[in-house]
């Protein structure tokens, strides 16, 4: 399979730093980490505006969700290592992994229910946790779709990469959106759940959303993120109808 040609893009920037001033504190259990080790991608219009990113470690890189294909980001990925693993958090991420397979030769993790959406492709599945090491963990969160799930990283006091089962809304807070695509309201509220018993506010600090970027006003993460989500009214969520 050869890569399929891209139209000229009217978005040429590439990937930004996502904490540019984050210093380790003398508390932190790792003094090693880089702050420019995490970058987010611009908006995808093959994913509807997901955003992307991409970890670089010694150990192993991690692409979270399909970028756009364009030279800038391919050109980028190569000159920080390659990619290792292709995480998807959700059906609507895959964009062109196959293209991104071929290119970087990477692994393909996603939840077990959405893989027969990436035929012929070799994939990693998962289905309730899956540890790629001691540093990285994904976590099925149904509702957005069946195989909704999202990556954990435990630099920085916990880093959340949410997918779309949790995205900022106007005020920049971090919210599971219904809309009329949802799969499963009151799973995704559950998920949500589930969340929050599994963390404390030591183990989850920022939430990095995969789309709403916009509400965050230039940054890319959501800071105090198990504060916002532990204040949140579950069974007032419950109530929502969708958005349409």
């Amino acid at each position: 399979m050869s890569p399929s040609p891209q139209q000229p893009s009217r978005t040429t920037n590439p990937p930004r730093v996502v904490f540019p001033n984050e210093i380790p504190s003398k508390d932190s259990p790792r003094m090693d980490f880089a702050q420019e080790s995490i970058f987010a991608f611009p908006p995808n219009r093959d994913t509807l505006g997901g955003t992307s990113y991409l970890i670089v470690r010694n150990e192993s890189n991690i692409l979270i969700d399909c970028p756009s294909l364009e030279q800038t980001n391919q050109d980028f990925i190569a000159a920080h290592g390659g990619v290792d693993w292709l995480f998807l958090t959700h059906r609507g991420a895959i964009g062109k992994t196959a293209e991104f397979q071929q290119i970087f030769g990477c692994k393909i993790l996603i939840q077990e229910q959405e893989a027969y959406l990436l035929p012929g492709l070799t994939v990693t599945t998962f289905s309730q946790e899956f540890t790629l090491d001691g540093e990285i963990q994904l976590i099925w969160t149904p509702g957005h779709s069946p195989g909704s799930s999202c990556l954990y990283y435990s630099q920085l006091g916990g880093i959340l990469f949410s997918g779309r089962h949790l995205v900022p809304n106007q005020q920049g807070q971090p919210v599971p959106l219904r809309t009329a695509k949802t799969f499963h309201w009151p799973r995704q509220i559950n998920s949500l759940r589930l969340l929050l018993e599994r963390f404390a506010p030591e183990t989850l600090h920022y939430i990095c959303p995969g789309a709403n970027i916009g509400f965050l006003r230039g940054n890319f993460t959501i800071d105090g993120a198990y504060q916002h989500l532990a204040s949140l009214d579950l069974q007032a969520l419950l109530r929502l109808q969708p958005l349409l």
